[in-house]
């Protein structure tokens, strides 16, 4: 049976993420391991998540005792980015067959996002595409965090290897690839202090929430003023796409 091209191309064009997820999710994968976390329960996680930096959240908070609900609070704030890249892809997917379209919002990850709006802005592509790109991508994180637990179980000197370290180093270089104006300077120096703040003043985690509410309300405020009062106090419309 002859393979549809847009999987094909999917397939091929996945390769470039398959190269970077691989690695980091073993990372993943022995992280969880340190943190107590059994190989099934670790596998299960890439499984249902399939999200790179909440999953390290995860595994980070799951070491440190976090309470079930401060990590799913913090984990769905961090992939709340997820919705905007959805609104981005929706013209695209207007065509797509609807029976395809949860397989595909389940698949959207940074990296998959970034190819695939590249793809459609040169070309027209079908959703068999996008899914063999985004499973492509998604069976590489699962196999790396399956290999990466495995050798977890075997390295009794893990935290030897600095491993800890790639959490934050995603996050710093999330922060800085961000960091393009003023006001995002602004934003991210008040959010550090709300949260520097607030884990010296509040219990366990929910700092964290706290200071990504007071960061994004400061974002919006500052993005415009006049907009933002007359929408949330009825002087207008309060148009913030204008």
């Amino acid at each position: 049976m002859r393979i549809p091209d847009g999987f094909r191309r999917g397939v091929r064009d996945a390769l470039p993420v398959v190269l970077g997820y691989f690695p980091i999710a073993v990372a993943y994968g022995i992280l969880a391991r340190q943190a107590g976390i059994s190989t099934p329960f670790t596998v299960l996680m890439s499984i249902m998540v399939f999200a790179g930096s909440s999953q390290f959240i995860g595994v980070s908070m799951i070491a440190g005792g976090a309470a079930a609900g401060v990590i799913i609070m913090t984990t769905f704030l961090v992939n709340l980015r997820h919705l905007l890249m959805s609104a981005s892809l929706s013209a695209y997917y207007k065509k797509f067959d609807g029976k395809w379209l949860p397989l595909l919002a389940f698949g959207l990850t940074d990296e998959t996002f970034a190819v695939a709006s590249t793809v459609f802005r040169q070309q027209v592509r079908d959703e068999r595409y996008v899914f063999a790109l985004q499973m492509t991508s998604y069976s590489s994180w699962v196999a790396g965090s399956l290999a990466g637990s495995l050798l977890g179980s075997r390295l009794a000197g893990a935290s030897s290897l600095g491993l800890e370290f790639i959490l934050y180093a995603m996050f710093i270089f999330l922060l800085v690839s961000q960091l393009s104006n003023r006001k995002m300077l602004m934003v991210a120096v008040f959010a550090g202090v709300c949260a520097l703040l607030g884990a010296n003043l509040f219990p366990g985690y929910w700092f964290i929430i706290l200071a990504t509410l007071l960061g994004a309300t400061l974002g919006v405020v500052m993005e415009d003023g006049r907009k933002s009062f007359s929408a949330f106090f009825g002087d207008g419309p309060g148009n913030l796409s204008a």
